[in-house]
């Protein structure tokens, strides 16, 4: 809702299940009381709001320890708030947690709409709502892939491009920027973009110390 504060909470684990509630969820503050937006979300860095829906949309960052390819992280879309997304139990479409799986939680899980990737740690979200773009980009989803630090082999350190349809669903997702990772050499580690008031998309890059700024030029 306008107005309202919204803020994740991430887990305090890799994987657990803990007595606060809180933890591994989204929150929204509306007035004086925090209110659940999603729960079971392991470590949701990025969120946004669709420009025309307004529904709200997330990346989560899937848990370590199950390999190199699993489980991918996620983007998620609440249709309801207070739904339940997984976490410990589940993760990505369908990967039941070694230690959690078992148990019986209580819980409908929500399916992510897109799997990201496996350890490419999504942390920063923006909806492209400005018309400096092509026509084809308008509501476009931007999400900067941090990269992996665990895995045997690098992946992530670039910059997706999600295309949704008019009710929410994915109908392409492709890489906007690659570049970062030369091999496995990692020159730099986006991780957040922006859309400016004038059109063009920022890039921030923790491990350069840089932003970059996204144009164009017909």
């Amino acid at each position: 809702m306008k107005g309202d504060l919204y803020t994740n909470v991430g887990a305090p684990c890799n994987i657990c299940l803990s007595e606060n509630p809180q933890y591994a969820s989204i929150l929204k503050l509306s007035g004086e009381t925090w209110e659940y937006v999603a729960k079971g979300v392991r470590n949701s860095v990025g969120f946004d709001f669709h420009p025309v829906t307004q529904k709200l949309f997330f990346t989560d960052n899937g848990r370590d320890w199950l390999g190199d390819d699993s489980p991918s992280c996620e983007l998620n879309r609440v249709d309801e708030e207070g739904l339940f997304y997984g976490f410990p139990f589940q993760h990505a479409v369908n990967i039941k947690d070694p230690e959690f799986g078992d148990i019986q939680s209580g819980y409908d899980y929500v399916k992510p709409i897109l799997e990201l990737g496996a350890h490419v740690a999504p942390t920063g979200i923006a909806f492209y709502d400005n018309h400096h773009f092509p026509k084809e980009f308008q509501n476009n989803l931007f999400i900067t892939l941090h990269g992996s630090w665990n895995r045997s082999e690098k992946v992530g350190y670039k910059v997706v491009r999600v295309t949704l349809d008019q009710v929410g669903e994915v109908v392409t997702s492709e890489d906007f920027i690659t570049g970062w990772l030369q091999g496995q050499n990692v020159l730099g580690r986006p991780s957040a973009p922006l859309v400016t008031s004038d059109g063009s998309l920022l890039i921030s890059d923790d491990k350069a110390n840089a932003i970059y700024r996204i144009s164009y030029t017909q």
